[in-house]
């Protein structure tokens, strides 16, 4: 058969119907209900004019504060193919209404057009972790045809824009959703359909606007009500609020799959040993087999994201080899547990990098790893956990025990609510191993560098950094590791 012949019988594809660009000016114009300038063909799409790159749409959003019209003249010089606007401008766009309402329903056209197995994660910790290890496994699988939410985008915004920015033809989608208040969860998931729905965990993050963590997890469930029919929820067995999330699940998915050491756990933990590099090896039971996999990412709460992974995975037909592999070779994130050498005086020492969030579950967990980390000296710069409300005074004084238990030399407290935390350390007759703890309580991340800069970091220590995002302290880690902001 000649080469000609074996092209013309080259089986047909669905997928070579797709279009190979993200968007174009017409399927945008028809899915937003707005008048295109022309003819053009778009790659990415973006709403802040600084990360524009050459191809992307432009969403010209307006805010309370700022409107992204300003921003368009400098979209365009940075790349912008296109944009989205509310009024005519000069070069290429998709005049709308309005650009957020244009958004959502770029965003839903996306899911509309996509055959794409979809996961939606939420939790009140892990959720970005856990996103990002199934998004590695599924992409390594798929050789490149899975999709996911970057960064944070998790709100109103950045799950339509996610959405938005996914190509017809991938065959995953993971998307990230987080909330602070009762029925945004429901809204976003309405967004994504996901066809499997991951709790991580429910935490008193938020406790401030819910009230409860009973309410915090009747909020995160709300996933569910998103699940296409037949969908599979995923949630955490040893969570006390398990029986609540599992009769929420039952009402809208058609399976239920727990994860956890709890006898009854779908995926259930069987044995979890500490690996050189600081990680995990983990034994699994899924009922019909087990697994045996590493995992590189250090802690307790990482044995347990790395089982919601496997059942995510599984639930889309993924494959659990490359999931394994996924987990074992993934490094920590910027601001969720990324680890780095950092220079100090007469050598190295090891930075911890928890500054993007914290609640009192979060902190209980990373500074008990920290006390499971080999170091000549641990040092622990805690920054505030917000939206605690009425219940933050309690919870950062709770953090006395873990801080001490970790053996912790030297405690850096930055923030008003660490106010609490400050006055247990400083109660009398409070020993570690016959040694009160030392401490210092900093208004600002700056004050911190200066006190840290006093204390001198040596050679040999291990530097945790920790704190809600608004307290700043990544500004810190940028400082600790010499690099540029």
């Amino acid at each position: 058969m000649t080469a000609a012949l074996r092209i013309l019988e080259w089986p047909d594809d669905p997928q070579d119907a797709l279009p190979m660009a993200l968007w174009d000016a017409a399927s945008i114009a028809q899915a937003v209900g707005g008048t295109a300038s022309g003819n053009f063909q778009v790659s990415g799409v973006e709403i802040d004019s600084r990360d524009v790159r050459d191809g992307d749409l432009f969403f010209a959003l307006k805010g309370e504060a700022m409107d992204g019209h300003r921003f368009v003249d400098g979209a365009f010089a940075t790349g912008a193919a296109a944009c989205v606007v509310d009024r005519p401008i000069s070069g290429p766009h998709i005049l709308v209404p309005d650009t957020t309402v244009a958004l959502e329903r770029l965003g839903a056209a996306a899911r509309a057009r996509s055959d794409a197995r979809i996961i939606g994660v939420t939790g009140s910790v892990g959720k970005t972790g856990v996103k990002e290890a199934i998004f590695s496994a599924l992409d390594r699988a798929s050789r490149g045809a899975a999709h996911r939410s970057v960064k944070s985008y998790n709100n109103h915004v950045g799950v339509p824009l996610s959405l938005a920015r996914m190509p017809a033809r991938d065959r995953f989608g993971i998307f990230e959703m987080g909330m602070n208040h009762a029925g945004e969860i429901a809204a976003l998931a309405r967004q994504v359909r996901p066809h499997v729905a991951v709790i991580t965990t429910i935490a008193p993050a938020h406790i401030e606007m819910l009230g409860s963590e009973e309410a915090i997890a009747n909020a995160k469930a709300e996933i569910f009500e998103g699940l296409e029919p037949d969908g599979v929820a995923i949630i955490p067995a040893d969570s006390p609020h398990h029986a609540r999330l599992r009769e929420k699940a039952e009402r809208h998915s058609g399976a239920v799959v727990s994860f956890g050491r709890a006898p009854f756990a779908d995926v259930r933990l069987l044995d979890a040993v500490s690996s050189a590099n600081g990680g995990s090896l983990v034994t699994a039971d899924m009922g019909d087999r087990r697994l045996c996999y590493s995992v590189s990412a250090p802690g307790d709460h990482w044995v347990m994201n790395s089982l919601a992974v496997m059942a995510a995975v599984r639930a889309v037909g993924g494959d659990l080899g490359a999931a394994g592999l996924a987990l074992a070779e993934m490094a920590g994130l910027a601001g969720r547990g990324a680890r780095r050498t950092i220079q100090v005086k007469d050598g190295t020492a090891l930075l911890i990098d928890e500054s993007y969030n914290a609640n009192p579950t979060s902190m209980r967990a990373t500074l008990a790893q920290l006390g499971r980390t080999e170091a000549r000296r641990r040092i622990a710069v805690l920054g505030s956990m917000k939206e605690l409300g009425k219940y933050a005074p309690g919870y950062h004084a709770a953090l006395f025990a873990p801080l001490t238990d970790a053996g912790v030399d030297f405690a850096v407290l930055v923030g008003e609510e660490m106010t609490a935390l400050a006055e247990e350390l400083g109660k009398s007759g409070e020993y570690l191993l016959g040694k009160r703890v030392r401490f210092a309580h900093c208004r600002n991340p700056a004050e911190a560098q200066e006190v840290l800069a006093d204390f001198g970091l040596e050679s040999g220590d291990a530097i945790l950094v920790k704190g809600s995002n608004s307290v700043g302290l990544g500004k810190l880690v940028v400082a600790l590791a010499g690099r540029d902001s």
